[in-house]
């Protein structure tokens, strides 16, 4: 009997399909795939007060009308209590962004991304921010050095117009990976870019199932680091009987994390693949600790990178799922 193969990875994650033969088990994946459409003409979706802003201060005089200097504090309330709160998206997932602005009865804010000839990056937001709450929406995901210094600069284009709070919202955080050292005279890469988005003028991260836990503390700012299991295991509970299901864990140091998810799957037995690192995105697939046959295997990871670990067990990706 074939076996089936779900893989679920963070936000932003990239898929390379690989076909197997006739008698190779299937493998699903969900991940989410970028689409470049940016604008949100959705509003009203939350009976939020004033689409979700504080109310304005009403202001009134008992018998009398009000005076000049009256008028002109309660123009002030107003002006500063409208639009709030601003989300801008970048070019790396402008989709998730227009989501997200949607769920809050918003539009996009409009901004100006562009590269000059030798590949600069250039921002310029077409709207006031001036004492806003800004969200930038901007994964760091492949291309990574592109899209960390959009983030970057957009950052510093929302600071310098005076914004009143910047949180960088980032679901997949480039260079996670590099959190400690291995060998000797390494760069530790995610202290670095946690300092940059700091310098830059963010005061606040909202990141999606960091690569390790230990990530968040190299932010001197506050981090928001948001789980996407829930949202998962509703999606199988609602697709896969309970009874046949198996969760992987892709290596050693996940058995923890496939631990944990097999437990929320009514303590669903766990398989643990045994794989020996021969360099960057080299691996070897030594063993199979536990027993997949005629399951439905879920590979649970931080994210998918090569999918070499698919391509070495003849895997076929059947599907794509956004999630």
């Amino acid at each position: 009997m074939a076996a089936t193969a779900i893989a679920f990875s963070s936000p932003s994650s990239n898929l390379i399909s690989t076909k197997g033969g006739d008698k190779a088990p299937r493998f699903v994946c969900c991940a989410a795939i970028p689409s470049q459409s940016t604008k949100c003409d959705i509003k009203n979706l939350l009976q939020l007060p004033i689409n979700g802003k504080p109310k304005s201060v009403e202001l009134s005089s008992t018998g009398t009308s009000l005076s000049f200097e009256t008028q002109l504090l309660d123009k002030e309330v107003n002006r500063n209590t409208e639009n709030r709160l601003r989300v801008f998206s970048g070019t790396a997932n402008p989709d998730l962004a227009k989501e997200i602005a949607c769920y809050l009865g918003l539009n996009l804010g409009t901004i100006d991304i562009n590269r000059f000839a030798d590949g600069e990056v250039y921002v310029r937001l077409q709207e006031s921010v001036r004492g806003c709450d800004v969200f930038l929406v901007q994964p760091t995901s492949p291309p990574v050095n592109e899209n960390l210094v959009e983030l970057l600069v957009m950052i510093d284009a929302c600071r310098r117009a005076s914004a009143r709070s910047i949180t960088a919202v980032f679901p997949y955080f480039g260079y996670a990976r590099a959190d400690r050292k291995t060998q000797g005279r390494e760069s530790i890469a995610a202290k670095l870019v946690a300092n940059l988005i700091t310098e830059a003028g963010a005061n606040r991260v909202l990141a999606c199932d960091l690569h390790s836990g230990q990530s968040m503390g190299y932010f001197d700012i506050v981090v928001d680091h948001v789980q996407g299991q829930p949202v998962i295991l509703e999606y199988l509970m609602k697709k896969v009987n309970p009874e046949d299901l198996v969760v992987v864990s892709p290596d050693v140091g996940g058995v923890a994390r496939a631990r944990s998810f097999a437990k929320k799957l009514s303590d669903a037995p766990l398989a643990i693949v045994d794989k020996r690192r021969q360099g960057h995105n080299m691996s070897e697939v030594m063993n199979l600790i536990g027993d997949v046959k005629g399951k439905v295997a879920v590979l649970v990871d931080d994210m998918i990178d090569t999918a070499a670990l698919q391509q070495l067990r003849g895997y076929q990706v059947v599907y794509l799922k956004k999630l």
